[in-house]
């Protein structure tokens, strides 16, 4: 039978996972429930989070949204990320000569901002979103349980994007895969009695080891998954690709003008020109 204090630390135990506890970014249309209306409307401060994270994803056709996925994160830790964020960010920024368009917000900030969402809401602003394709969604979350948060982009810029996604990886290492007796050692800890029952345990401060993963990004109305992301980071800048389609835009007409300047009779003139000299020259010799 156990005693008192065993009992209250297994209720405490029960009841820190209610607190923690995480859901995967659903987009599915709500059930309805009795007493219930639809659409849900949203009161307090569920409708200032509904509408701050609508404001963000609507920000996507000029400032790119990646979607991340992250787990034991401290404050100090946090905070650490977002300041190598803005750093990446500021070093690889467009110039301000650049005639890459820029929304107003956008031109006076030119920052990263990294927003920690709470998944239900943010799935329910994410399913009213207008023109995004909610099955590509689907398959970029893969119903992942989890704590979720979104990078806002300050501009499509190719290599300010393959900075961050360098300083997110070089901020947050990925976790190496656990090992059957490492999984074996954290069950046999969990599931073991206490060194004595009755007594109040020790708190031991737990060693956080956090993990980042990029799910995938939604970039004017379009969503990408992580290799989609990458490739576009490895892109030339804008402005180098607008001088590519320039180029091959004037490329036939180039050729056009030069096929039409030897058909003028540039190459026929030039060709009398040489036969004339070669008759002159042959006339002040000793004729054959």
């Amino acid at each position: 039978m156990q005693s008192v204090g065993t009992q209250r630390l297994a209720s405490c135990a029960s009841r820190v996972p209610s607190a923690t506890r995480s859901y995967a970014i659903s987009v599915k249309p709500p059930k309805p429930l009795p007493g219930k209306t639809l659409p849900r409307v949203f009161k307090d401060k569920k409708a200032f989070q509904y509408n701050w994270y609508s404001r963000i994803l609507r920000a996507n056709t000029t400032s790119p949204l990646l979607i991340l996925h992250h787990d034991d994160f401290t404050a100090e830790r946090l905070k650490k990320l977002r300041g190598d964020i803005a750093a990446a960010a500021e070093k690889t920024r467009p110039s301000l000569s650049s005639p890459l368009p820029l929304s107003p917000a956008t031109s006076t900030t030119q920052q990263a901002s990294l927003t920690i969402v709470r998944t239900s809401i943010f799935g329910a602003a994410l399913r009213d979103l207008p023109g995004v394709n909610l099955a590509q969604v689907e398959r970029m979350i893969n119903d992942t349980p989890g704590q979720y948060a979104v990078l806002s982009v300050p501009s499509l810029h190719p290599p300010q994007l393959s900075a961050i996604l360098r300083a997110m990886d070089r901020s947050v290492p990925p976790k190496p895969p656990k090992t059957e007796e490492q999984i074996k050692q954290e069950l046999e800890e969990k599931n073991a009695d206490p060194a004595q029952p009755g007594r109040r345990m020790k708190r031991v401060r737990q060693v956080r080891t956090p993990g980042l993963r990029l799910m995938g990004a939604i970039i004017e109305n379009r969503v990408l998954l992580p290799s989609d992301v990458q490739d576009v980071s490895k892109l030339p800048p804008l402005d180098t690709l607008r001088a590519q389609i320039i180029g091959l835009l004037s490329a036939p007409a180039a050729q056009l003008a030069a096929v039409l300047g030897e058909a003028s009779g540039g190459r026929i003139a030039r060709t009398l020109e040489g036969l004339k000299k070669g008759l002159e020259e042959s006339s002040d010799g000793t004729p054959q």
